[in-house]
């Protein structure tokens, strides 16, 4: 359906890719994966006709519909949200209004044996055709539908789209992609800001509903449920496989292994061989053997083994200032938004050194209660900070805070102070960046470079409260360990808000629950949260 043509994209004398080239055929439904700055979203940009390679091409049909979802996006603030969805359908009621005035130019006009006038009637014939092989839809009926599957309630339709978080915005695009019903869906991290439900809707949809699909995603399990093929950019190459990610993973483990062993083996004949003829060189009743093992070696293709990414984040962090025994007291609280009250005389007392997690469906008031302790929102209550609490905050939207137009140096140049200030480049490389990577714009970083550089602003002070809002959105699964190491070995206060079950496994040892207006404390583990719930996964919980 659309081929992907010796693709190259070269920036500021760096290659990130080559020569990449594939076919996305009907229905297939691929898991577009690699480290973060491979060039992932830059690819699916190229297909998406947004950006254009150094050179290759890509080609498709004509009428070929590809929708695209980037990870950032604007939505228009002066429509509601039921409006802005409906656009969707703008095509067809634009085909539907221009056959009106058409027809009506028809009975209008009488040049019936002009040039003019048979185009008419071709504009109308040909457009016509197209209309009406539509199969006729409650349009209004679709949208609802759709909107209601990721997680929208009625009551939203009629709401300004300014209301809404960027999550949510996020979901009016993608809501918006699936009603166009598209030949090919790209999606760059479509799950970030959803809860498990919407998420089980979505995945759904794509798996019964959607023709092809990209998608590139660091939720595992959504990636392993819906595609059937894994492409991984890697190195300035590409792997192809059909098979899910985690099949995917065993496959390329595998095909190192048998390289490895070719490799070892053409290794040893290259070495019996050249022993023969430094052995033989000179000796006359040898030379012609010589010369052919000489000429052997001159031919002989020299396997390579696939470069394994050995990057890593070396994140630590600093030692933290010693707080008072009680960082955190909340007690009586209540927040209302209008007639809408998110959680009523909620109470949590959280101690020096806790890691705790705060878990629940989306809208039922965790980052609600991390903005009543950032003092960003008014409620009614106590909730105290203790003594000499000294709080890093790092929220959602944090990577999108950055100014695009500063290079990554320039970013943390700006607010080192002292001694940080000649140690810049040391730390920028702590976080994989490195070389020509300290001078790119940040606007050209990849969703995780972002993220990564936002959490460098973010420990540049010491602090011994560190509340972490959905801190694993865009990052690569190696990095999500990386990090999670670092914050297990971190000596402060942590409060965790994550849908991420295997990246709180191990991290929270207490867990707040939030639903039902209340707030509910549990001296458990995620596990033992778990077990007490009588469920599997968090995913329960959210449901």
């Amino acid at each position: 359906m659309v081929n992907v043509n010796n693709i190259s994209v070269s920036f500021g004398g760096t290659t990130l890719f080559s020569d990449v080239s594939f076919s996305i055929n009907e229905n297939d439904k691929i898991a577009l994966m690699g480290k973060n700055g491979a060039g992932k979203s830059t690819l699916l940009k190229i297909i998406a006709g947004v950006s254009k390679p150094t050179s290759g091409t890509i080609t498709g049909p004509k009428d070929a519909v590809i929708a695209y979802l980037p990870q950032h996006l604007l939505t228009q603030d002066n429509v509601t949200v039921f409006e802005e969805t409906s656009r969707a359908f703008e095509e067809m009621y634009g085909m539907q209004h221009e056959l009106d005035a058409l027809n009506e130019q028809l009975t209008e006009r009488t040049d019936y044996e002009s040039d003019d006038y048979m185009k008419l009637i071709e504009r109308v014939s040909e457009l016509s055709e197209k209309f009406y092989s539509i199969e006729e839809t409650n349009y209004d009926a679709e949208v609802e539908k759709v909107l209601k599957g990721l997680g929208f309630e009625r009551a939203d339709f009629g709401r300004q789209t300014s209301e809404f978080s960027g999550g949510w915005r996020m979901r009016i695009e993608l809501a918006k992609i699936l009603l166009k019903k598209p030949d090919l869906i790209l999606l760059d991290e479509p799950t970030n800001h959803m809860d498990i439900e919407s998420i089980q809707w979505l995945e759904d949809f794509l798996v019964n509903n959607a023709k092809a699909v990209i998608v590139i995603s660091h939720d595992r399990a959504f990636v392993d449920n819906i595609t059937n093929r894994t492409i991984e950019v890697t190195l300035g190459r590409i792997y192809d496989y059909k098979a899910t990610y985690s099949h995917y993973l065993e496959l390329r483990k595998e095909r190192r292994q048998h390289q490895l062993k070719a490799y070892e083996e053409q290794q040893r004949f290259i070495a019996d061989t050249q022993e023969f003829i430094d052995r033989f060189r000179g000796t006359y009743s040898k030379t012609l053997q010589v010369q052919s093992r000489v000429k052997m070696l001159e031919k002989l293709d020299i396997i390579e083994i696939d470069e394994v990414d050995t990057s890593a984040l070396r994140l630590k962090f600093p030692p933290s200032p010693r707080s008072g025994q009680y960082p955190v007291i909340v007690e009586e609280l209540t927040k209302t938004y209008g007639e809408h009250t998110v959680f009523a005389k909620a109470a949590m007392v959280i101690e020096r050194g806790e890691k705790v997690a705060f878990v629940g469906k989306n809208g039922e008031g965790k980052s609600t209660m991390i903005k009543a302790i950032m003092g960003e929102i008014d409620f009614e209550g106590s909730l105290k900070i203790g003594h000499n609490a000294k709080i890093g905050y790092f929220a959602q939207n944090q990577a999108a805070l950055l100014d695009g137009e500063l290079t990554v140096f320039e970013t943390i140049d700006q607010i080192a102070v002292g001694d940080v200030r000649v140690k810049i480049k040391d730390l920028l490389g702590a976080f994989m960046f490195s070389g020509d990577d300290t001078t790119k714009k940040v606007k050209v970083l990849s969703g995780g470079e972002k993220t990564r550089l936002a959490m460098i602003k973010l420990l540049l002070e010491p602090v011994n409260v560190l509340i972490l809002d959905e801190p694993t959105n865009h990052l690569d699964m190696k990095t999500k360990d990386i990090i999670k190491e670092a914050l297990q070995d971190f000596d402060g206060t942590l409060i965790l808000v994550s849908h991420d079950r295997d990246f709180l496994d191990g991290l929270a040892n207490k867990v707040f629950e939030f639903g039902n207006k209340r707030v509910r404390e549990h001296f458990e583990d995620i596990k033992g949260f778990l077990a007490y719930k009588k469920m599997n996964s968090l995913q329960d919980i959210e449901r």
